[in-house]
């Protein structure tokens, strides 16, 4: 399989490469040239497989076969804390709480980043080459990034965080790693300054050939690949092929949710999308009005989806404008300079066929977390409440197709707002018990691209000397 970015002007690469490129050159996001499919058959075929099995076999249809699939998956998910890897909790007649939390960060960054680490390390030692990843979090990417990447000897890994506007336990879990490839840089601004600045460095064409960049972040189109799965998992479990379900996903960056829509391109009957905002609600605003404006992000209980500059939306525009790159560039170019994206009706109405919005505040989220624990003994995290409001408010018509709600976080990792919502406050597993108590090593510098690229370069070529 090849790979093409959504603006044209990249040249096409397979899956191998696509993995250490990350960002196209152009400043676009590679996508598949052609989608794989599946008959009712073949997704018949996949039912009853461990996940680790499963997982080997959707990626190995996008061109990851010639990397030891089995193996890596295998060795990826056997620490996680659940023999299922992703089960499914019932929440009520209908919704399932598909748990992608289990994994060592407790974040479902995790499911794709474990997997991730293992790829660089393989491909990286068959072509003697080094890379430095760069990566920008709001609160999970980060954790899961550094845990997939510590200590390894061809990688050097440096995670930018907005200062302040995570949650302790997710700026723990990422400061407290002391291993010498890994680098910490608290920003002075929000999310969407830290994933502009690495944007930035990959269109900074002399620097990304110096450093030799790769991402980790959900613009690295494997870690899309390797969330496709578990929705493939989830779906198989309740019927499908033979079955119509729905997705809710709170979504942030789009590439969750993203995931789940390319499972449906495989031919996987997903009726509908169900995209659960913050009171950061670019998405929710686009989808009910065509209004695709970013306004300042707010902090809110629900940190990881304080976003307004969706990446993973590029990849969906360019299919809603029928793989036209040049008008993907040029969208995305004017939303850049203006803040606002022109969507064509056509286009506009593509999306609202499949995708529902919805918008869910700090309170409603509070009230969201009590009434999950007071009506059904389940203990969710902020970000999984918003999902799971979203699927209750616009599930689907017909009551006998099932909603699969992304849950998204262990709630220890935002036990303030957990304790705020039920009156209990959510211990850390036993092998995080300690976290409050370790040592904390990280940067604080200014949204300063110039500042951003010294410190990278003096992390680099410290660990290559």
């Amino acid at each position: 399989m090849r790979y093409i970015s959504t603006r044209g002007q990249a040249a096409p690469r397979d899956f191998e490469a696509v993995l250490l490129a990350g960002l196209a050159e152009d400043g676009g996001l590679f996508v598949p040239e052609t989608w794989p499919t599946l008959t009712p058959a073949e997704w018949r075929a996949l039912r009853g497989l461990p996940y680790a099995d499963l997982a080997a076999r959707i990626l190995s249809l996008f061109g990851a076969g010639g990397l030891p699939l089995e193996a890596m998956c295998r060795d990826a998910y056997a620490g996680f804390g659940h023999a299922a890897v992703v089960p499914l909790v019932q929440l009520d007649h209908r919704t399932f709480a598909l748990e992608l939390f289990h994994g060592p960060t407790l974040a479902f960054k995790d499911m794709a980043l474990q997997l991730l680490g293992r790829m660089f390390d393989h491909v990286l030692e068959k072509r003697g080459e080094r890379v430095t990843i760069v990566g920008a979090t709001s609160g999970d990417t980060g954790s899961a990034a550094i845990e997939a990447c510590r200590d390894r000897s061809a990688v050097d890994i440096v995670i930018l965080h907005p200062e302040n506007r995570t949650s302790e336990v997710q700026r723990r879990q990422m400061t407290t790693v002391l291993a010498p490839n890994v680098k910490n840089i608290a920003v002075q601004g929000d999310f969407d300054a830290c994933q502009d600045l690495v944007k930035a460095m990959f269109n900074d064409a002399p620097f990304r050939a110096e450093m030799k960049l790769s991402a980790v972040n959900s613009i690295n189109w494997a870690r899309i690949a390797a969330q496709i799965p578990y929705y493939v998992a989830a779906a198989l479990a309740l019927g499908a092929p033979d079955r119509e379900v729905a997705v809710s996903v709170p979504t942030g960056n789009f590439g969750n949710v993203l995931a789940a829509w390319a499972a449906r391109r495989m031919g996987l009957p997903i009726s509908h999308f169900v995209i659960g905002s913050n009171r950061n609600d670019i998405l929710a605003r686009f989808l009910a009005s065509n209004d695709m404006s970013a306004k300042p992000v707010e902090p809110s209980l629900s940190p990881s989806m304080d976003i307004q500059v969706s990446s993973n939306f590029e990849r969906l525009l360019f299919e809603l404008l029928g793989r036209d790159a040049a008008a993907t560039a040029e969208a995305m170019t004017r939303f850049r300079a203006e803040g606002r994206m022109p969507v064509p009706d056509g286009a506009w109405k593509q999306a609202t066929a499949l995708f529902r919005g919805f918008t869910l505040d700090d309170a409603g989220t509070l009230a969201e977390i009590r009434h999950l624990w007071t009506s059904s003994g389940y203990l969710a995290d902020p970000h999984t409440a918003v999902g799971t409001a979203a699927a209750r408010a616009l599930a689907p018509a017909d009551p006998a197709v099932p909603v699969i709600v992304a849950a998204t976080a262990h709630p220890a990792k935002f036990p303030d707002a957990v304790e705020r919502a039920t009156g209990f406050r959510p211990p850390l597993p036993a092998r995080l018990a300690d976290l409050y108590e370790r040592e904390e090593r990280f940067g604080v510098l200014p949204d300063d691209l110039g500042a951003i690229e010294a410190a990278v370069r003096a992390h680099a070529r410290r660990n290559a000397a």
